[in-house]
């Protein structure tokens, strides 16, 4: 028998497109956006089960395919392609079948159906994650075809969606609780979702927070008989990101996974009640995210965080006003501005990949045989759940072969050309691990 690459061959462009086709056309049923928008992903996983399903051990073929369901509709696979050797194994998990929302409007051609523009393969989905998707499924059915004799055990996991498992406990969180991918950590798992054919590294850790100030509604002509929440928090938050960017400084390590930036703590959103023009409201919100490279600690940030406020509530006399008559006490009154900051429950850790592992050298190795030069990188955009991984013991190394450039944006698109590097990526990983 020739080699692996040999016996599967290039990536099949007309059973790919038809298969992505096919995935792309069920988009607008699983964006991602609770409580609005829930996704069924068993709709993705239908065609996923198609594909596959014909080279099954239920049809006499090599493949061995579960399904797996936690919640009606919101469904994972798992498919493995039994290798010789007991104990060897490598995986491709990571490939979520949600997407997240796309607004027709916004884009010069439909987000929902796939449409081909030479080298583009264009909808929501293509690059993050149901390029992946169907790219991955295009793997384990040339091997269920091919049925190449293998010592690794080859297993795909096609996750039900990757931003609310963590809560909603219906994807691969709920799968490693339930011990169906324990037998993973005995090789490299390799998380298909991320992009630009290089090996990604290191992702970062998210706090969202929500920081409230509270003062006093009065008319704005009369500015010293209010205790205005708009300045309050403005001069809060710079001091809380002054005390952040101090405990939190870039990390010597960092530049050795090569992060583009250093943890950040800074504001996304503003809100307050309404009113006119002329009056002082009595509080507003300020939002935002905290993106923190893996060397910290998230709890530990938290906490921080939350001793920055009720340092500055039990010293805000000494916060910075903004005008002769801004303050933040009115001392007759007896009423002090005061600052509250919350956290959303959906906290995650970044993670920073094993460089010395064996899942780490072959990825390099395949990526500067395929691409033809290797640049691992990181980024402080947070990728669910690997951490989790990493910590349970799992060799987590993570590539994609979609584009940053069209990552969650309108107008998004992958190419093709990128797909059949990706694919020819993991038919190099296969086949060096075979060698050990």
């Amino acid at each position: 028998m020739g080699s692996l690459k040999e016996v599967i061959g290039k990536l099949e462009k007309e059973n790919f497109v038809s298969l992505l086709t096919k995935i792309i056309g069920e988009v607008k049923h699983v964006q991602n956006n609770p409580p609005e928008l829930i996704p069924k992903e068993d709709r993705v996983a239908r065609h996923v089960l198609d594909s596959l399903l014909p080279f099954s051990t239920s049809s006499g073929g090599p493949l061995i395919v579960n399904h797996v369901s936690y919640t009606e509709g919101r469904g994972n696979v798992i498919v493995e392609y039994p290798g010789t050797v007991p104990g060897k194994i490598v995986s491709f998990v990571g490939c979520h079948m949600d997407v997240v929302t796309a607004n027709p409007q916004d884009w010069d051609f439909d987000p929902f159906s796939l449409s081909i523009d030479g080298d583009k393969l264009r909808g929501r989905g293509t690059t993050d994650c149901l390029g992946h998707v169907a790219l991955v499924t295009e793997l384990m059915r040339r091997l269920g075809q091919t049925k190449p004799k293998l010592k690794s055990t080859v297993v795909a996991v096609f996750i039900a969606n990757e931003e609310n498992s963590s809560v909603l406990g219906i994807g691969v969180d709920a799968l490693v609780k339930d011990g169906l991918l324990d037998k993973l950590k005995e090789g490299p798992l390799f998380w298909i979702d991320t992009a630009d054919k290089q090996p990604c590294i290191g992702t970062g850790g998210m706090i969202a927070w929500k920081l409230r100030a509270t003062g006093k509604l009065f008319h704005s002509g009369i500015a010293n008989k209010a205790i205005n929440p708009l300045e309050l928090i403005m001069e809060a938050l710079k001091e809380i990101q002054l005390r952040f960017y101090r405990d939190f400084p870039p990390h010597p390590k960092e530049e050795v996974y090569g992060f583009a930036t250093p943890s950040t703590m800074k504001p996304t959103q503003w809100s307050y009640p309404g009113g006119g023009i002329n009056q002082i409201p009595a509080e507003c919100t300020v939002s935002g995210d905290v993106r923190l490279t893996p060397f910290y600690n998230i709890t530990d940030v938290a906490k921080k965080l939350q001793e920055y406020v009720d340092d500055i509530n039990a010293n805000i006399e000494k916060l910075d006003t903004r005008g002769p008559v801004s303050k933040y006490v009115l001392p007759d009154e007896n009423l002090r501005g005061r600052l509250t900051i919350s956290f959303d429950e959906s906290m995650m850790s970044g993670v920073a990949c094993n460089l010395e592992s064996r899942g780490f050298h072959v990825l390099c190795k395949a990526t500067e045989e395929v691409v033809g030069h290797v640049k691992p990188y990181s980024i402080t955009g947070s990728l669910p759940l690997i951490r989790e991984l990493q910590d349970e013991g799992f060799d987590v190394q993570t590539a994609g072969y979609g584009l940053l450039a069209t990552y969650h944006a309108k107008n998004e698109y992958c190419l093709f050309s990128d797909m059949c590097q990706g694919f020819q990526v993991f038919l190099s990983i296969i086949s060096q691990l075979e060698e050990d």
